[in-house]
């Protein structure tokens, strides 16, 4: 009895000592983005005078030449089609992989996996091109386009690994009712895979939105410029204001802190699998 009071005493200070230094670099950084410049000058853990403002979330909000109010708007409508679009399309093509038999599907399923290696800095260069070819630079278009394209190796193996788990019978059923197979997938299976679908949206939404690389590559327009571009031109030349910087990165990692705590439980659901009583 003492033993297991013991380790059970133990294992909880090893959790809370490594939750506590996880989560103190956030706490420096909240408390650099609440505090005027001058109390937070010779470190944020200094508390001789503590004065609690918000004047720095507002003056990233309406900064006069990066502000975040255009550049999340801009994120927004990148992230939004470039997480619907891919999970439609990769989506439909899982069910191909986990439903249907042909010659090279075993090779096309392999290559897939390998297109999930590729770093993004390999394939930089020719991205730039093509989209320079197809008139996209500098457009809301080309960079959705570009993370569509991205997204869709992962999102076809989760979903095909997904489908494989879903038991058969309810879809041959309706196969020989006369259903056609898009009719099968739209009514029958996609209503069923939601949690999977939302487990999807959550983490292709949370990766678009932050990305910086992408979007440095592709957007330079100054009213174009997304959430993420602009935390870098609210730095100073000869001055760094660091409770400017702190706060335009909590408002930015704010977006997707909300939607997986609003997703939370249909996350789970979707990462652990479809059970059927």
């Amino acid at each position: 009895m003492k033993k297991n009071i013991f380790h059970t005493i133990i294992t909880h200070v090893f959790a809370w000592a490594f939750a506590l230094i996880w989560i103190l670099p956030f706490v420096g950084l909240f408390m650099t983005a609440i505090r005027p410049y001058d109390e937070i000058i010779y470190g944020w853990w200094k508390f001789d005078n503590f004065t609690l403002t918000l004047q720095n979330f507002v003056r990233a909000w309406n900064h006069p030449t990066a502000a975040l109010s255009v550049g999340m708007r801009n994120s927004l409508l990148v992230a939004i089609p470039a997480t619907i679009f891919p999970i439609l399309i990769a989506s439909t093509t899982a069910y191909g992989f986990s439903r249907f038999k042909f010659k090279i599907k075993n090779y096309l399923f392999i290559t897939i996996l390998i297109l999930m290696t590729l770093p993004q800095q390999m394939i930089a260069v020719p991205i730039f091109r093509i989209m320079k070819e197809m008139h996209q630079l500098d457009r809301f278009l080309g960079i959705i386009i570009v993370h569509s394209a991205w997204a869709a190796p992962w999102i076809i193996f989760f979903m095909r690994n997904y489908f494989s788990t879903l038991p058969i019978e309810i879809e041959e059923a309706a196969t020989v009712d006369g259903a056609s197979d898009f009719v099968v997938f739209f009514k029958i299976v996609l209503p069923t895979c939601i949690p999977a679908l939302i487990s999807v949206a959550a983490l292709q939404f949370s990766w678009v939105w932050s990305d910086f690389f992408i979007a440095l590559i592709l957007v330079f327009s100054p009213d174009k410029l997304l959430a993420t571009q602009r935390i870098p031109l609210m730095r100073g030349v000869y001055f760094v204001d660091w409770g400017l910087l702190s706060a335009s990165s909590i408002l930015v990692m704010a977006v997707p802190i909300i939607v997986f705590a609003l997703l939370q439980r249909y996350y789970i659901k979707g990462m652990v699998g479809w059970t059927l009583k």
